[in-house]
């Protein structure tokens, strides 16, 4: 990014307004699609104001332990970067970090010119959002070029809003799916214990959850007592 690109970029974060947020937070366990009004009044031409009518698509958001920040791409953050993202890897221990990714979905932008002030022109669009009575709505001030950078400010938002439920939704339903998986253990380790048939896929089945190293004294004391089990016609 040269020097121009630079002073365009925070011209435009810096010269943006969000003035109605969605009443809605992010979909944890799913992507959600926000409609967006950006109102952007023409520099080169007085009383014209360009709206721009669109959605943003921000993606399923997934946890990103400290030990997965070494596996990343931070070639473009340089060397400090890199040495934090080793530091985490090393010392963070149960921290985890959500990972946002947003598109502009640009086949659904409608964009139009209409001649009046600022001021009115978003007056009428709030009232047409609030009309519309759509959670997922937002209402944005900014500047014309470079306009999808004025969005940064709604995806901001948007996580600030969202981030705390969003990792309550997902260490509860981790906790959820840990004791599913120890009930299902359970199970399959009385159902081994009675049918010496059953053993080996319950090694397969701790091994694709990981939990071999849990259950492996408990497997191999599963599998000491049915080699001792009396057989059929012995």
């Amino acid at each position: 990014m040269n020097k121009k690109q630079q002073f365009d970029f925070w011209y435009a974060v810096n010269n943006t307004e969000l003035v109605t947020s969605p009443s809605n937070r992010l979909e944890t366990f799913g992507d959600t699609i926000v409609n967006y009004h950006l109102v952007c009044e023409l520099m080169d031409s007085v009383g014209k104001v360009r709206i721009r009518e669109g959605q943003l698509k921000a993606l399923k958001p997934e946890i990103i332990l400290p030990q997965s920040l070494g596996q990343m791409d931070l070639e473009a953050f340089g060397q400090d970067a890199r040495q934090y993202a080793d530091w985490l890897a090393e010392h963070g221990g149960e921290l985890k970090i959500l990972q946002y990714g947003f598109r502009i979905q640009k086949q659904e932008i409608k964009e139009y010119i209409v001649t009046d002030h600022l001021d009115n022109v978003m007056e009428r669009i709030k009232s047409e959002v609030a009309e519309k009575d759509d959670p997922l709505s937002a209402v944005l001030v900014g500047v014309d070029s470079p306009w999808e950078v004025c969005l940064l400010k709604l995806m901001v938002d948007l996580v600030q809003h969202s981030a705390k439920d969003n990792i309550f939704d997902l260490q509860h339903h981790a906790i959820d799916l840990q004791t599913n998986m120890e009930e299902t253990l359970e199970r399959e380790f009385l159902e081994a214990s009675r049918d010496p048939g059953k053993i080996k896929p319950l090694a397969d089945r701790l091994k694709q959850n990981d939990l071999w190293e849990k259950y492996e004294d408990r497997f191999f004391a599963l599998v000491k007592a049915s080699d001792s089990m009396p057989r059929d016609g012995s």
